[in-house]
């Protein structure tokens, strides 16, 4: 086996066809070279933009009285080291950058400066892009490319935390919330001991920077992990490909909470990470990563014995076509694995269209789609990229599911058509004997919307 994990297939899905793959080449395709460009111009940008934060901080404490500013002294020598974290927070981007896996080639393609360049404009973090002069130089125009959305500079900062969730030690506890019941569900279901592991494909789509995958292929599995947003594919690149030994990297996730500290200290914790090295734990089983939207890449059914989400399907403006998607891939007898709230990312997004199913319908659809149910909890206590010594402590009510298709669906089909002859509304509820527990009508998704949540599958 080889010491490396197998190189990811940037930025084209293997399984595309020719002409489908050009929309994810960014050699090819304009507008997906610009949108990594300025994926890349936020990483870029990240010090300059905090240090803009920082500078208004330390200006405004030497406009107090001598009086304020004395007390406020330890609180002064604080935001020196913030100073200094962020130059480390740099210094690892620079790293992640290095490998430049899906930026486009041109004229500029040997910059490797950590700072953005100098004609890269910015603004007010109240308006929609960074397009007023700093006064920083002199260009008279902003070229599209270097456009900075203050959403992209909040990506990088959340790509970071999310660095931390899946790759530090100190995020051991959040993680085991999150993956190991979906691990332990698949694992119950492919038993080692009565299937050929390599054999069982598995496709986590939302994969984010590659844990779950990753433990799923350590376990013998064939894993491929799907995801969408550029600063999820860089990073994950790197810690799977480019990190070649335990906790090589420090890095301070949370150096951008000014809030709820009650120490100093808690802002400027560090985490190392990787805390299992991939390059050195080559998995089992095979892993593959794969970048393009789920719903446009995976088309070709009967092709997956497992599709594993976690804190996935409420990324869809529509989550039916997630539900119906999953179910066309997998095989006869495969299974869903589900774990996650409903935040319904599109919902107060403007310009973006959505629905909002809750926990309730969503067991009709997935029913009426043909998935058998067979495992359905509620209230499962999940927190996603916290900060553990923060005083604010954000926690979801997770929904967690394992569904079957079923092995034969030609019943299934004869409803279907059946139905289509005699249209009629749903039921109210559908629920088995052997399920009784799929809807808790006292249990309360509790939805609580931090910044950094957004940032969970872009």
């Amino acid at each position: 086996m080889s010491d490396m994990v197998p190189s990811l297939p940037f930025p084209m899905h293997p399984k595309m066809q020719e002409d489908q793959a050009l929309a994810f080449s960014a050699k090819q395709d304009e507008e997906e070279r610009r949108h990594i460009q300025k994926v890349q111009n936020a990483f870029q940008y990240y010090r300059r933009y905090a240090f803009l934060r920082l500078n208004r901080k330390e200006d405004y404490l030497l406009s107090l009285s001598a009086d304020d500013q004395r007390l406020l002294s330890k609180y002064r020598t604080h935001l020196d080291i913030v100073r200094h974290c962020i130059d480390c927070n740099q210094t690892v981007i620079r790293e992640i950058l290095r490998d430049r896996v899906l930026y486009p080639t041109g004229g500029d393609s040997d910059y490797q400066n950590d700072e953005a360049p100098a004609h890269v404009r910015h603004g007010d973090m109240d308006q929609t892009k960074y397009l007023v002069d700093d006064g920083d130089d002199d260009d008279g125009d902003v070229v599209a490319d270097d456009v900075v959305e203050p959403l992209k500079i909040l990506k990088a900062q959340s790509t970071l935390k999310l660095i931390a969730r899946d790759w530090s030690a100190e995020c051991a506890i959040e993680r085991e919330q999150s993956y190991k019941p979906i691990i332990d569900s698949i694992e119950e279901y492919y038993k080692p001991s009565d299937y050929k592991l390599n054999e069982i494909k598995i496709l986590v789509p939302g994969a984010g920077l590659g844990r779950l995958t990753y433990e799923l292929a350590c376990r013998g599995y064939a894993c491929e992990g799907n995801e969408f947003s550029y600063f999820m594919l860089i990073a994950s690149n790197f810690v799977l490909n480019l990190c070649d030994y335990e906790n090589k990297h420090v890095l301070y996730p949370w150096v951008h909470q000014y809030v709820n500290n009650m120490r100093r200290a808690d802002q400027v914790a560090s985490v190392r990470f990787p805390d299992v090295c991939p390059v050195r734990n080559p998995p089992k089983g095979n892993i593959e990563m794969a970048a393009g939207d789920f719903l446009e890449v995976y088309k070709s059914p009967d092709s997956y014995n497992c599709v594993a989400t976690c804190f996935f399907i409420d990324c869809a403006n529509n989550v039916i076509d997630f539900i119906r998607t999953i179910y066309k891939i997998l095989v006869p007898g495969g299974i869903w694995v589900n774990l996650g709230p409903l935040l319904y990312h599109y919902s107060d997004v403007s310009g973006q269209n959505s629905i909002e199913p809750t926990y309730e319908d969503l067991i009709i659809i997935m029913e009426s789609v043909g998935f058998d149910i067979l495992t359905s909890r509620t209230g499962i206590r999940t927190k996603y990229a916290q900060n553990p010594q923060s005083m604010k402590q954000s926690e979801y009510q997770s929904l967690f599911w394992l569904c079957r298709k079923p092995p034969n669906n030609f019943e299934q089909q004869q409803q279907q058509q059946q139905e289509q002859r005699n249209p009629q509304e749903p039921p109210d509820l559908i629920v088995h004997q052997n399920n009784v527990d799929i809807i808790d009508a006292e249990t309360e998704i509790e939805i609580e919307t931090e910044t950094d949540d957004d940032l969970k599958q872009t």
